[in-house]
């Protein structure tokens, strides 16, 4: 269980990636992953706020605190991965239900950033789906709580 909270802990801070070198570089380097793009249905792919700084950020970032964690590169590199793959899912979905950017939707906007990284790693740690299930929901919680501080400390531009 103690490798679920670790795992855990990275989703957190890979999360929080793209909010921490927004606040240190402003707007700079903020390009759109869709450029812009509409998708077949006439809607952006993706949005504004899911910018190539924020997509690489993340894994970049992960791995060193992976490390700290005392988690392997790989480790660190597809809970990165899996936490982007999981936010750009949502966002995706986010657009097709006609969700405005950077709108709440509890459970869309934390379930995939939780569970992708958590599926990516699994040949690793071999959680059972219960620990999976915890870490998902602890997610939940946590994200929640973590951005009502961010946002207090003038970081997060939403409360959420």
């Amino acid at each position: 269980m103690q490798d679920v909270f670790v795992v855990l802990l990275l989703i957190i801070v890979a999360n929080g990636a793209p909010i921490l070198v927004r606040f240190i570089l402003g707007q700079h380097l903020s390009l759109p992953v869709d450029f812009h793009q509409r998708f077949f249905d006439g809607k952006r792919v993706f949005g504004n706020s899911k910018t190539w700084i924020g997509l690489i950020s993340i894994p970049i970032l992960s791995v060193p605190a992976g490390w700290i964690l005392g988690l392997t590169t790989e480790i660190g590199m597809l809970v990165g991965i899996g936490v982007v793959l999981g936010d750009l899912f949502s966002s995706f979905t986010k657009r097709r239900l006609g969700m405005k950017e950077s709108s709440m939707a509890i459970g869309l906007d934390q379930i995939p950033e939780s569970l992708f990284p958590f599926l990516l790693v699994n040949k690793v740690f071999s959680f059972a789906l219960s620990e999976i299930a915890i870490g998902i929901v602890s997610f939940i919680i946590l994200e929640l709580l973590v951005s009502r501080v961010l946002f207090w400390l003038h970081i997060r531009k939403q409360p959420y």
